[in-house]
C-alpha cells in the first residue's frame, strides 16, 4: 500500500518488522516513517531496546537520539527491562560513554545484572568465573577508582567477579601513596554536553613552594553554568615524584563543600601541570563565589606567578567562559591572587 499510495499506519507492534521489510527492499521513505516513529516514542525504559536496534538496522541517527536518552537519565534506562537483553558490543558502547549520569556503584551493579541474564541466555552456571568471562572486556570498562572506597568495599570487592589482585590493587590505589598503577580509567562522567576545556590563571612559572600542611585556595566565579572535573597543579622542583593532595570544591558563602577527593599524583620533574581529578563533576552556577582548595603533601614545587584576575575561555561550539579570580583567607603562604598552586581549572561547559 505504500509503495502505491505513500500512506502507511504504523504501530509499536509493526514498526520493527516494517523498518526491517523497509530496509531489505530499499525503500527509504518508509525507513524514515519507521524511523520517525521509533524517535517520537523513545523514552528512557525503551531506549536500550531501541538501541540494539538501531544497531542492528544501522541507523545512527536513532542509536544517537537512544544514547543521549540513556545520558539524561541513565539511571532510568539501566533499571528497565531491555537493559539486561543487550548485547556485548552494545553494553561496551555504552560504558565506554563520558556522559552517563550515575554513580559507578550503581552502573556496576546493572553489569552485574546483565551478566547474570548473559550466564542464562549462554546456559551457563551463574558462577562468579562465568559473569567474569561473559563480561569480557566490558569489565575493563567499569571506573572503579570513580567509586569511594565505601562502595568498592561493599561492592565489587566482594562481588567476586574481580581477581584478589585487582581487588587488592583498587584498595592500595584508595588508600596509599604512591598508588599502584590500576588499568581502570579515572575519568568522570560528566552529564553535560560538549568537550572538556580547561584554564590557566598564570602567566609565569617560578620555583620554590613549600608546603606546611595549609591550603592552596583561589576564590572565583563563572559567568555560565559549567561542571568541574579537576585542577592542573605543579609538581616537585626536585625531580620525580609523588605528592598525597586533597582537593575540594567549597561554597564560599554558604561555607560548604560541594566536592573534593583525597588522591594522589605523580609528577616528572618539569614545570608542566599534571592532572588531579575529582570523582564526580561538580556543578558551578553562575555569579555564585566558590573557593578551589588544594592541600599538598610532599617536597617544594614549581608555582605560578602574574596571576590574571580575568580569564575567558572561548569556545567555537559553546558561549564564552569568563572565570573572575579573587584572593582567599587562609592561603598557602599567605598569599594573593599573583602567585601559587592551582594553576589550571578543567571543566566541561
Amino acid at each position: 500500500r505504500f509503495l502505491y499510495s505513500d500512506e502507511v499506519q504504523i504501530g509499536p507492534e509493526t514498526v520493527m518488522t516494517t523498518l526491517y521489510t523497509a530496509k531489505k527492499y530499499a525503500v527509504p521513505a518508509l525507513e524514515a516513517h519507521c524511523v520517525d516513529f521509533l524517535t517520537k516514542h523513545l523514552r528512557a525504559d525503551n531506549a536500550f531496546m531501541l538501541l540494539t536496534q538501531a544497531r542492528l538496522f544501522d541507523e545512527p541517527q536513532l542509536a544517537s537520539l537512544c544514547l543521549d536518552t540513556i545520558d539524561k537519565s541513565t539511571m532510568d534506562a539501566i533499571s528497565a527491562e531491555g537493559f539486561t537483553d543487550i548485547d556485548i558490543d552494545t553494553l561496551c558502547a555504552v560504558l565506554e560513554r563520558d556522559t552517563l549520569s550515575i554513580r559507578e556503584s550503581r552502573l556496576f551493579g546493572a553489569v552485574v545484572r546483565w551478566a547474570e541474564a548473559e550466564c542464562q541466555r549462554q546456559q551457563l552456571p551463574v558462577t562468579f568465573g562465568n559473569k567474569q568471562k561473559v563480561l569480557g572486556r566490558a569489565l575493563s570498562l567499569i571506573r572503579f577508582p570513580l567509586m569511594t572506597i565505601e562502595e568498592f568495599a561493599a561492592g565489587p570487592a566482594q562481588s567476586g567477579i574481580l581477581s584478589d589482585r585487582e581487588v587488592v590493587n583498587l584498595f592500595l590505589h584508595f588508600t596509599v601513596n604512591p598508588k599502584p598503577k590500576v588499568d581502570y580509567i579515572d575519568r568522570p562522567r560528566c552529564c553535560l554536553r560538549g568537550k572538556e576545556c580547561s584554564i590557566n590563571r598564570f602567566q609565569q612559572v617560578e620555583s620554590r613552594w613549600g608546603y606546611s600542611g595549609t591550603s592552596d585556595r583561589i576564590r572565583f566565579t563563572v559567568n555560565r553554568r559549567i561542571s568541574i572535573v579537576g585542577f592542573g597543579l605543579y609538581g616537585s622542583i626536585h625531580g620525580p615524584t609523588d605528592y598525597q593532595v586533597n582537593i575540594q570544591i567549597i561554597d564560599y558563602e554558604k561555607n560548604q563543600t560541594l566536592g573534593q577527593n583525597d588522591t594522589g599524583f605523580s609528577c616528572d620533574g618539569t614545570a608542566s601541570t599534571f592532572r588531579v581529578m575529582f570523582k564526580e563533576p561538580i556543578e558551578i552556577l553562575p555569579t555564585v563565589c566558590y573557593t578551589a582548595c588544594a592541600t599538598l603533601k610532599g617536597p617544594d614545587s614549581h608555582y605560578g606567578t602574574k596571576g590574571l584576575k580575568k580569564v575567558i575561555h572561548e569556545s567555537p561550539t559553546a558561549s564564552k567562559t569568563c572565570f573572575v579570580f579573587y584572593s582567599s583567607p587562609g592561603n598557602n603562604n599567605g598569599t594573593s591572587i599573583e602567585d601559587g598552586q592551582i594553576p589550571e581549572i578543567i571543566f566541561y561547559t
